[in-house]
């Protein structure tokens, strides 16, 4: 809510009442009638209205959304949906009102604001009542559907996605896991004709504003040209391949031993339900079938937290002394005051963990139901590392309170944790010997599963949305598209023969929610980049896996500069001052894992790659 980049809920009730009561040309405006009605001065005036608007409207909604989340009741549901309604609302107006200045000549940061506010959108509501009406319902549908979604068992028990997906997780039942991946999938198939009718409609916002569709409107969003974008999402992906088809052949030998090669031949893609993850974009949970052998590093960092009596605060405490170390700031005393730590007995509170900022400056919270495990303190480093990222931009305008792209924010959250390595575990005194080297192999095994395994997943999930706003994919083969992209990048298929009628993408819920998912890509390439730029500011010589740059201020230094700048330059600049070139470098993922890929190579030798 912090950000100014609509939240998918807030999407959702733009559409509504995007032009309610307001009769618009559905016309796409020529260039020389905006030349000729407006100028530098309307530009001018619009930006100053609309960055006091703004930060009235974040400051508000983010108070109330707070409440909600932490609060949460009828009344304050409904506090919270009002909120969301006024805030889109004007992100409708204000996007509507920047596509008017398009050919206005206007200064680079004049036009950065207006390209921001154009942008902010996610689900542009056709300029007319009706069809604006008819989305926001769609949309408001699909995500019932989604959240509602229950699949009963041959047992006669009812189960929800989060029981579905303990399944998942924790079977190795090939059955069980079977019923559980199709069960899911019953919720979707009703989606279709909606998401179809959504597409249509979002299509025709997009085009309101200047793209030739949504897709091409979404890829805009980074400072290059849409199919620049997409090439360069590719050419990233090049890069990281041969580890990924490493790890998915280290993988598929393991699941066919264990399951047998009838049910895993090992010369196809993977059954999606075997990898431990409703979607298979994260195997992490099939590390017990998969570790190599001896690589337990002779700790458990819950069993630290534990043996050293942490606390959940002591736990922060700790993620914040990172910060410090590095020469940032105290968190502000509000901080402790107001922000949740753990799951009060009296109430209902959205637990999953996030990062806020409430008042554009120091109001700076995380909201999380902290369990102590070795899992939750990454988490809490990554979690402040937002908040670290929203304090160092607070001096930005409001248009550029965020980060360089979408995928910066969660990148830098996630180079903080890249940093919870043995060695910083020993210099904080959780554990008392940093293991040998040999031991590396099980812990980037483990990292591995969850990280270069979901990349593909990645990249997919929008390169099927894409094609399908374009008109590439039409309704007909949704489902069959869906899989062949599957098959293509991940090497994973659909288990059981699935129809035309089948909506898997409707299943993840990015889908029906609207949530551009590239983000997700991005993060999973630029948190390496970002660490071993830092490590290399650091003075690192070992090995970059091993590498944290606690307590070195140099590292700090150049990681506030980023942070500082927020969105107020392209990523390109951002990228630059961090790592020393405009263009993003997978070669950062391969370093990281490359005694992982040696050990990978060598188990892989006498087996059969490929899918």
């Amino acid at each position: 809510m912090k950000s100014f980049k609509l939240t998918s809920a807030a999407l959702i009730v733009a559409a509504a009442i995007a032009t309610t009561g307001c009769e618009q040309n559905t016309s796409t405006t020529t260039a020389a009638p905006v030349k000729a009605t407006y100028t530098v001065a309307d530009v001018n005036k619009f930006l100053t209205a609309t960055a006091e608007e703004l930060d009235q409207l974040i400051n508000e909604g983010s108070k109330v959304e707070w409440i909600y989340q932490n609060f949460i009741t009828d009344d304050t549901a409904a506090l919270s949906a009002a909120a969301a309604q006024e805030y889109s609302e004007a992100g409708v107006r204000f996007a509507l009102q920047a596509a008017k200045f398009d050919n206005v000549e206007v200064s680079p940061e004049q036009r950065r604001k207006l390209n921001i506010l154009k942008q902010a959108l996610v689900l542009p509501a056709p300029q007319d009542s009706a069809k604006s009406a008819e989305l926001a319902k769609i949309a408001a549908d699909l995500g019932g559907m989604y959240g509602k979604g229950t699949y009963t068992n041959a047992k006669g028990e009812k189960q929800s996605l989060g029981q579905l997906s303990a399944v998942m997780a924790e079977s190795r039942d090939y059955s069980e896991l079977l019923e559980a991946w199709q069960g899911w999938r019953t919720i979707s198939p009703e989606m279709k004709p909606l998401f179809v009718r959504e597409v249509e409609l979002a299509n025709e916002g997009a085009q309101g504003l200047g793209y030739p569709d949504l897709g091409a409107m979404w890829r805009s969003n980074y400072d290059m040209p849409a199919d620049e974008f997409a090439n360069e999402l590719d050419r990233l992906w090049e890069q990281v391949k041969p580890l990924y088809d490493a790890l998915h052949c280290h993988v598929r030998a393991e699941l066919g031993e264990h399951y047998g090669e009838d049910k895993v031949p090992q010369d196809e893609a993977i059954p999606a339900h075997l990898l431990g993850n409703m979607w298979a974009q994260s195997w992490g949970n099939v590390y017990d079938l998969v570790a190599p052998e001896n690589a337990d590093p002779g700790y458990s960092v819950t069993d630290q937290l534990i043996k050293h009596e942490y606390s959940e605060i002591d736990m922060v405490k700790g993620a914040e002394n990172f910060f410090t170390s590095l020469g940032f700031e105290e968190l502000p005393e509000t901080f402790w005051e107001r922000s949740l730590f753990t799951k009060p007995e009296d109430r209902d509170v959205v637990c999953h963990a996030s990062a806020w900022n409430l008042d554009s400056q120091d109001d700076i919270r995380i909201k999380m139901c902290i369990q102590k495990t070795g899992e939750e303190f990454s988490t809490i480093h990554h979690e402040l590392g937002h908040n670290f990222y929203q304090r160092a931009y607070k001096d930005q305008s409001v248009f550029f309170q965020n980060s360089a792209n979408d995928g910066f924010h969660e990148a830098i959250g996630d180079t903080i944790a890249l940093s919870v390595t043995p060695a910083y575990l020993k210099e904080i005194g959780l554990i008392d010997t940093i293991p040998d080297e040999s031991k590396d192999i099980g812990l980037l095994m483990k990292m591995a599963l969850e990280k270069i395994a979901f990349i593909p997943f990645g990249l997919l999930v929008d390169q099927w949305r894409w094609k399908v706003f374009n008109g590439e994919i039409t309704p007909e083969n949704y489902n069959t598209a869906w899989w062949e992209l599957r098959e293509k990048y991940q090497g994973v298929k659909a288990p059981i023969a699935r129809s035309a009628t089948d909506f898997d993408p409707g299943s993840k819920y990015h889908v029906p929610g609207n949530v551009p998912y590239s983000r997700y890509f991005l993060a999973h390439i630029l948190q390496f980049e970002f660490h071993k730029s830092l490590c290399e500011v650091a003075g690192n010589e070992g090995s970059i896996n091993r590498c944290s740059i606690y307590n070195n201020k140099e590292a700090g230094a150049k990681l506030n500069q980023v942070l500082e700048m927020g969105a107020s330059q392209t990523w390109q600049e951002a990228h630059k001052v961090l790592t020393g070139t405009e263009q993003m470098d997978a070669s950062a993922v391969l370093d990281y894992f490359a005694p992982l890929k040696v050990w990978l190579d060598e188990k892989n030798q006498d087996r059969q790659c490929g899918f």
